[in-house]
């Protein structure tokens, strides 16, 4: 197709499309790049199709084009000044999808930014170029902008559900069956909004990361070594991940690796936006460094997927940790976990500036006698040696406040937390 063809029929194209609109707020400024990255299947593209609806733009304000479609665009350059013969103007906005599929993106970027005369949003996931190389290569002229799949409030939103100050049973059962598919099924928009059945996506999903993302995209040629350490990775979600334990469960079952390979594929799962791996809380950086992380895998759906059956207390503490994250909680830096040498532990470490600003533990608990003695001490210990006195436990569905000695515990459903 034409470059001129595309232009005018993307624009029709566009509105009939249905957005949903993202919590995720972009700050247009000429200075930066706004890059839009994420994971797979986060919603990258309809993000940029919900940034033009969000600001009202007329046909003759921006350009759209998705590299990874059929147009024939001769000299990318030129895409402003072809907008300008169909709409009598340059356009204030460019869109660009998919960039990784434009040869030599970055010099083409650059010299469109370099005018200082439109507002760039770009975005690209791919074998060929993840999203965090993105950034990379224009180090210093742009700004991230995180997508991941919907969090909660997005789901509310899918669902038309509004949480006012007072809500009914009605509404408080219904929130709590969205909670529960959020749980089990995920948040990918696919799956939120039905466009396809959970067994297929993430079939197709895990396919991807494993095929493209990492055997191609990293030269892997092990791969029953990469789905072995990826099957580990999942069964140790919500809890410390050892490389150790791995190198050494392998090396019980003759098969050949090295710890270097494993903490290679570790790396790689961080970078591909599969998983999190959670530091714990210390003072000193070095020890940050050195402690056994904790693995939080990207969505819920895929531990579902995988594991089959999985234990209810460590889905609402993925959860949590995953909306954490999408409020904009940064981890090992604003996000840790806490242990001490009794093995007493606290879930998560909310950090603001060098202090701890609030302690979070998560409980799969209905009633007081449920929750475990453990887990009351390990938050009222924690919020000793931290000097933190926000200290709070999300259940299943227990609410009370709770004094004890000079700390008072805030018990909270999960439902409610996660609608605040």
């Amino acid at each position: 197709m034409e470059a001129k063809e595309y232009l005018i029929n993307k624009k029709e194209e566009l509105k009939g499309i249905k957005v949903v609109p993202r919590d995720l707020k972009v700050r247009f400024t000429k200075n930066f790049i706004a890059s839009i990255i994420g994971p797979r299947r986060a919603g990258k593209t309809f993000f940029l199709y919900d940034l033009i609806k969000e600001r009202k733009l007329k046909e003759s304000e921006f350009c759209f084009v998705n590299f990874e479609e059929p147009v024939e665009i001769k000299d990318p350059l030129k895409l402003p000044f072809l907008h300008q013969e169909i709409y009598g103007k340059e356009p204030k906005f460019l869109f660009f999808d998919e960039i990784q599929e434009l040869r030599n993106w970055e010099k083409v970027i650059y010299s469109l930014y370099e005018k200082k005369r439109y507002f760039i949003s770009i975005t690209g996931s791919s074998s060929k170029l993840l999203s965090k190389e993105i950034v990379t290569q224009l180090r210093g002229r742009t700004i991230s902008y995180f997508i991941y799949p919907f969090s909660f409030s997005e789901i509310l939103r899918v669902k038309e559900v509004k949480t006012e100050e007072i809500l009914s049973a009605y509404k408080i059962s219904k929130i709590k069956n969205l909670l529960m598919n959020c749980l089990n099924k995920g948040c990918f928009p696919d799956i939120v909004l039905e466009n396809i059945l959970p067994s297929i996506f993430f079939r197709d999903y895990f396919t991807l990361i494993i095929f493209k993302d990492m055997m191609e995209r990293y030269g892997i040629r092990k791969r029953y070594l990469l789905e072995f350490f990826l099957k580990s990775l999942i069964s140790s979600f919500s809890k410390g991940f050892s490389i150790n334990k791995i190198f050494n469960t392998l090396k019980s079952q003759n098969v050949k690796s090295s710890k270097t390979t494993l903490y290679n594929f570790q790396k790689i799962v961080e970078d591909v936006g599969f998983a999190f791996l959670l530091k714990k809380y210390e003072k000193s950086l070095r020890k940050i460094e050195m402690s056994i992380p904790k693995v939080y895998i990207v969505d819920n759906g895929i531990a579902s997927f995988l594991e089959g059956k999985v234990e209810m207390g460590k889905l609402m503490e993925n959860f949590v940790f995953l909306e954490l994250v999408k409020r904009g909680f940064e981890p090992n830096r604003e996000i840790f976990y806490w242990k001490d040498y009794q093995q007493r532990e606290v879930d998560f470490v909310l950090k603001k500036g060098s202090k701890a600003k609030q302690l979070v533990q998560v409980t799969y608990a209905s009633e007081r006698d449920e929750i475990g003695n453990r887990e009351i001490k390990s938050l009222l210990k924690a919020g000793e040696l931290l000097k933190c006195k926000n200290l709070i436990c999300i259940t299943w569905d227990y609410e009370e406040e709770k004094v004890t000695g000079k700390r008072k515990i805030r018990f909270i459903p999960l439902w409610k937390w996660a609608i605040q």
